[in-house]
């Protein structure tokens, strides 16, 4: 059985028990090296997550008498390894387990709700600017290619420096940090990082 955990941003302490429970089951173990770290107590086999996907996936297909439980950060369908272990094993044999997301946290710190938020990614992703400045609401997780200052320069190049950026950097870490900018003002570089980007404050 394949399963697909979201760990939730950051640490143990935002996953769900059912997230909790299929770890404690597992026969083999999926996740990057600061996921993995997080279960110094599981004695199982361990598949280390990087940029080999390809060799996961045919590395996964030879365990089929094995629980393997694949550790995804925030929710595994949000622009995550969930979507493409679906796509890849079908649903009828993956079960993903969500998590609370970079977005839902930012948002729940912050307090801006998410309703009518337009939802998108730049990790890894090319992004439409055009479409990310004709909405009024947006999330977005982002990479180190694509951050903060190069989302705030796309959208003043469509006018539309007025506007408001939430970014969280390194959410629920320690070292947590979330700035409320104009858009016209963000122009520093930001760690691990999601934004929000709004009409008003």
């Amino acid at each position: 059985m394949l399963t697909v955990v979201g760990m939730g941003p950051a640490g143990l302490h935002l996953m769900t028990p059912a997230a909790r429970e299929a770890v404690a089951q597992a026969d083999v173990l999926v996740g990057g090296k600061r996921h993995l770290l997080q279960f110094p107590e599981f004695s199982g086999e361990q598949f280390v997550l990087g940029a080999n996907i390809a060799e996961l996936l045919d590395w996964v297909a030879r365990q089929k008498d094995k629980r393997v439980v694949v550790l995804a950060s925030g929710d595994p369908l949000f622009y995550g390894i969930g979507t493409r272990m679906v796509a890849h094993f079908g649903l009828e044999q993956v079960r993903i387990i969500p998590g609370i997301s970079a977005v839902q946290y930012l948002c729940a710190q912050s307090g801006v709700d998410m309703n009518d938020m337009w939802l998108t990614s730049s990790h890894g992703r090319s992004v439409c600017f055009d479409e990310l400045a004709r909405h009024n609401k947006v999330a977005m997780v982002t990479d180190t290619l694509c951050g903060p200052r190069e989302i705030a320069a796309q959208l003043i190049k469509r006018g539309k420096g007025h506007r408001w950026m939430v970014i969280g950097e390194n959410l629920a870490m320690e070292n947590e940090r979330i700035h409320w900018l104009p858009v016209s003002e963000v122009n520093s570089d930001y760690e691990m990082n999601a934004v929000v980007i709004l009409d008003e404050r």
